[in-house]
């Protein structure tokens, strides 16, 4: 069985400045919506941010953001809570999860910017990219062209496993 998709995702913080494509920037979208969602009530949306200027903003504002000033593309993961009100931030954590996953396969890099639940940093975000009331930031993706190379690698540690109970 080859798993090589998920171990070539790693988190890539270096960008150079060529810009994606949209047919890059639709199938990064497409495999988000592609994830499993509870009850299958998709309460995601997604806003892709290319402009330099707000790239910038976003990058002064978040703590550990600072990548985004390299960044050609982000992509806010956001969940409508009347769609899912217990269930959306999970729907959420998986489409941020397949965006990452099909990166290394459009040949991009990208790492994830966590939001949810730290509403300070939202409030912020949400200004800047003028998001509705009802919609909560789960996650940010800074996405481009890898300026940084890593190897594949696995994390597996039998220490962490358990069968059957504890």
């Amino acid at each position: 069985m080859d798993l090589d998709y998920i171990f070539r995702r790693r988190s890539i913080r270096k960008f150079n400045d060529e810009p994606l494509s949209d047919l890059q920037i639709k199938s990064i979208l497409e495999a988000a919506m592609a994830a499993p969602s509870a009850h299958n009530n998709k309460p995601w949306h997604f806003i892709v941010i290319r402009e330099r200027k707000t790239l910038d903003r976003i990058a002064e504002v978040h703590p550990y953001g600072k990548m985004l000033f390299q960044a050609p593309l982000a992509v806010a993961v956001c969940g409508d809570t009347a769609v899912s009100s217990k269930r959306w931030d999970q729907d959420c954590a998986a489409a941020t999860e397949n965006i990452l996953l099909a990166l290394p396969e459009l040949g991009l890099g990208g790492v994830w910017l966590g939001y949810y639940p730290r509403s300070n940093d939202e409030d912020f975000l949400k200004d800047i990219i003028s998001v509705p009331e009802n919609i909560k930031v789960f996650s940010m993706v800074a996405i481009g062209h890898p300026d940084e190379e890593k190897i594949p690698r696995s994390q597996y540690e039998d220490i962490k496993i358990h069968f059957e109970q504890w």
